[in-house]
């Protein structure tokens, strides 16, 4: 691998990136082990957002690269339209049996958007085979993030992202967000206030008639617009509320999923259980590119009472890819045997902790935590939205800490095989950060 400055920089179009500001300035990294990445220029940086939230073993698990390059030798591709290979097979089993058998099947797809495009399409066709064609409508949340696929960008509820499109999906409505800060600031898991935001569904189902509803996505905890934990009673009162209307309740669990909560699934976490769930990120470790949606065995059924012949026209050509699977069972192998969860759960005082201690800090306005994740809200300059954090952002990754941020919010979600010291390692250098932040 080439480990130094490339010649040019100006083909490649970033995603998600100020293209100008980070090529007048670049952040380029060229290895990974553990806990830490090593930029071009040699200097260590310490990742405290397990890369884009997908890395919760850390990087460079040996059991993963061997399972990989064992595949990539054996078999590099297989089609898995009316054709498969066993560890397609194989992978759905175990994460099955990772589900504790809660969901009855898989469906792989390629990456977090593509799993939610694919669950809201399979909610649309389920009702149409079980003779409820009128329920179209989709409801997301306000400050959702789903990808960005058409779907995913419809229900999703963030601005910026939804603005240069058009009108996107018609048929669509929106839940408020449950964001708080005058009743729910620096809070330690779930807040206090806020469960009667879950019966703005019925308003919804009362404007709409429950009979037009398909299906309701949330993530259980939204990351991506700034770690906004659900309200005590939330997500079990909008189960309650999606089952009495027959309305089918999806998490987006790409980032919550695979260990996040300290728990498999925000699922567990919560105690809650959706009809179906996405899935990405650390379902492969991030080392290959891999997502899949979990389904609950009616849903499935129901397709399967169809006339002989394919029962859902969808799918993806790297649906199931052999590197994907088998880098999928090697996560599930070393989630077990090193015990990521209960590791997890271990660390997980001492993180809270932590996380806290940089209250009272200028410019912090709140600070909210649950399980191995958490948003640190900064006071915004005045006419000058996000520019605080992201000063933030390249002040640590100079300093060695790599963080992320979203608005103003500094979001952090480390590997969950972190000890203690970095811990210690990501506060004491982020608190020197925002101490020294205009």
């Amino acid at each position: 691998m080439n480990e130094t400055r490339p010649e040019s920089m100006s083909s490649f179009w970033m995603p998600f990136t100020n293209n100008r500001d980070f090529k007048a300035s670049p952040r380029l990294l060229v290895s990974a082990e553990g806990m830490y990445y090593k930029d071009v220029d040699g200097n260590t940086v310490l990742d405290g957002t397990a890369g884009l939230w997908c890395v919760p073993l850390g990087h460079r698990q040996p059991e993963i690269i061997a399972a990989v390059s064992e595949m990539v030798g054996q078999l590099d591709f297989a089609p898995t339209f009316q054709m498969g290979h066993p560890a397609a097979f194989d992978l759905a089993e175990q994460l099955m049996d990772y589900t504790d058998h809660k969901f009855g099947h898989v469906f792989y797809t390629n990456s977090g958007s593509e799993a939610v495009d694919t669950a809201l399409k399979i909610a649309l066709a389920y009702h149409k085979a079980r003779g409820e064609g009128g329920r179209t409508r989709l409801i997301g949340r306000e400050r959702g993030y789903h990808g960005v696929g058409f779907g995913g960008l419809s229900v999703g509820g963030i601005g910026a992202n939804r603005k240069s499109f058009g009108p996107l999906l018609p048929g669509v409505d929106h839940l408020p967000h449950t964001h708080n800060l005058l009743k729910n600031a620096f809070s330690r898991g779930e807040p206090d206030f806020g469960v009667e935001l879950a019966d703005e569904l019925e308003r919804l189902v009362t404007l709409h008639d429950a009979s037009t509803i398909a299906a309701v996505i949330i993530e259980p905890v939204s990351g991506s617009t700034g770690v906004l934990v659900p309200p005590k009673g939330y997500l079990k009162r909008l189960r309650e509320i999606c089952d009495k209307h027959g309305i089918l309740l999806i998490f987006d669990e790409v980032i919550t999923g695979f260990g996040r909560l300290t728990t498999p699934f925000a699922a567990d976490y919560f105690e809650v259980e959706p009809d179906m769930m996405t899935t990405a990120k650390g379902i492969t470790n991030g080392t290959v590119p891999m997502g899949a949606v979990f389904s609950k065995q009616f849903i499935h059924d129901t397709f399967m009472e169809a006339p002989a012949g394919i029962e859902l026209f969808h799918g993806y050509t790297y649906s199931g890819h052999p590197l994907a699977c088998a880098a999928g069972l090697a996560t599930l192998e070393v989630f077990r045997e090193q015990k990521i969860l209960e590791h997890a759960a271990s660390m997980q005082p001492y993180w809270e902790d932590a996380v806290h201690s940089l209250r009272g800090l200028p410019h912090v306005i709140d600070i909210r935590s649950i399980g191995l994740v958490a948003g640190i809200e900064l006071e915004a300059i005045p006419g000058k939205v996000g520019a605080r954090a992201y000063s933030a952002f390249k002040k640590a990754f100079a300093d060695g800490v790599l963080i992320r941020t979203t608005g103003d919010i500094i979001a952090l979600s480390p590997p969950l095989v972190l000890e203690k010291t970095h811990i210690d390692e990501l506060f004491g250098k982020l608190r020197d950060v925002l101490k020294n932040l205009d």
